[in-house]
Formats: structure tokens, C-alpha cells, sequence
């Protein structure tokens, strides 16, 4: 990773942090962190779910012949299920590592991950 690649992800690190910092002290925002991997046809779906300063949930999924874009998919829709239960929130902030997937969910054409 050569130094110009090292500043933007040190820049989008800081930006991260600064946006999860803020949605600590909003108390109308949860956020909701998730991550998912595969190994041996197995997917880990990773998740937490945060309003002010406290973890509302923090789970772990697993499941069989997922695609990675499944995967991540479910493991947004279950952190929204568990931040729309928070009484009066205006704001959800996902944070993922996965743009691909959270893309189609926002793509005006259909994709059957839209369902």
C-alpha cells in the first residue's frame, strides 16, 4: 500500500469515527454496524446495534450456501428490524464494508435482493 492509499483510508477512518462519535450524542440516531464473511460455504454475519452511548444488540448469525451479498444484505435487515423498535429515531446510519451490496438495495432498477 503505497502513502497515497494509506492517507485516503487513515481519511476515511477518521470520517467514520467522526460520524459514529456524533450519532452517540444524537439521541434521535442509531447506528448499526455490520459485517459478514464466508468460509467452507459457511456465512458469519456479525452485528451491532448502538443509541446514545448504549449496544441495543449485538448478535452473530450463521448460515449455509449465502452469497457474501446475502449475507451482508440480512445482516443490515436485521439490524434495521432492531433499530426501527427504538421510539422516536428520525435517523438510521449503517456503516458496512460492503458498498457493493448496500448499492442494489438503493438502485432504481429492480434486484431480487430489493424484496
Amino acid at each position: 500500500m503505497n502513502c497515497k492509499e494509506k492517507e485516503i483510508k487513515n481519511t476515511h477512518i477518521c470520517n467514520l469515527k467522526k460520524i459514529f462519535e456524533d450519532s452517540l450524542l444524537d439521541s434521535k440516531t442509531v447506528t448499526v454496524i455490520s459485517d459478514a464473511s464466508i468460509k467452507n460455504n459457511v456465512a458469519t454475519l456479525i452485528l451491532h446495534v448502538c443509541f446514545s452511548h448504549n449496544i441495543l444488540a449485538k448478535t452473530i448469525h450463521y448460515a449455509i450456501n449465502f452469497t457474501s451479498t446475502e449475507a451482508e444484505l440480512f445482516a443490515i435487515r436485521c439490524g434495521i428490524n432492531q433499530a426501527v423498535q427504538v421510539l422516536n429515531i428520525t435517523c438510521i446510519i449503517i456503516i458496512t464494508d460492503t458498498i457493493h451490496s448496500v448499492r442494489q438495495i438503493f438502485d432504481s432498477s429492480f434486484y431480487p435482493y430489493q424484496l
